[in-house]
């Protein structure tokens, strides 16, 4: 076989396994996406089960979906390139979280704490559960359920990541609803409650904050100023 021919036949060679290795690839980022956008259904399906309903921008929700939402779109605004696995776990933040109430807890801090302890492993398994029925891959449901537990917020990523998400939504959409629940908190008790939250949010999501970039209710602004100032 001339040297020429032979080369002929590895150029063909070559491009038989570029072509290969493409096609799989392809194949492979499709299979990804279609099990990405059936996860975020079944989240949405699981959500929109919720029994409690709110009234918002003229429409009525399920509680929980219309928070799964407004999760969504606050990592949109704040971190645009977030990849699959932390849209899912932003998503997946509060799902059922109606089936876990608080009141089955002792309305004590010891009962609390041991409530929140149990919500997010629920959560966390729930949230895996439902990437693994839409056929996710094994890496995805494990950083799903590890940012949904609130595991390592400081060392992992994707749980400070879903810590700024939830601590921005509160303030821009449930810190005044959170606070006419509570008439009974003075100045020094609402002054706490912001700077614990403040505190748990990286510097990048409070100079997202402090930029402007989300809505803060507006009586309660002077406050929440005078707490991170």
């Amino acid at each position: 076989m001339s040297r020429g021919l032979g080369d002929v036949y590895k150029r063909q060679a070559l491009y038989r396994l570029t072509g290969n290795y493409l096609r799989k690839k392809v194949m492979s980022m499709s299979g990804q996406q279609a099990a990405f956008e059936k996860a975020m259904e079944l989240i949405d399906a699981a959500n929109s089960e919720d029994p409690n309903k709110v009234t918002a921008d003229g429409r009525e929700w399920p509680k929980e979906l219309l928070y799964a939402q407004r999760m969504s779109d606050m990592l949109q605004r704040y971190a645009p390139h977030a990849d699959h696995a932390v849209q899912l776990a932003i998503r997946a933040q509060h799902v059922q979280r109606w089936k876990s109430p608080r009141d089955a807890y002792p309305m004590d801090r010891i009962g609390y704490l041991q409530w929140r302890k149990d919500l997010y492993k629920i959560q966390a398994e729930t949230a895996a559960g439902l990437l693994r029925q839409a056929g996710c891959g094994v890496e995805d449901i494990e950083r799903v359920r590890n940012a949904v537990a609130k595991k390592q917020i400081r060392e992992n990523p994707d749980t400070q990541l879903l810590e700024d998400v939830t601590d921005l939504v509160f303030f821009e959409h449930y810190k005044l609803e959170f606070a006419n629940t509570h008439p009974e908190y003075d100045e020094e008790k609402w002054l706490d409650i912001v700077r614990k939250t403040w505190k748990k949010m990286s510097e990048a999501a409070q100079q997202f904050a402090l930029a402007g970039n989300i809505t803060l209710p507006e009586p309660r602004v002077p406050l929440i100023l005078k707490a991170v100032g």
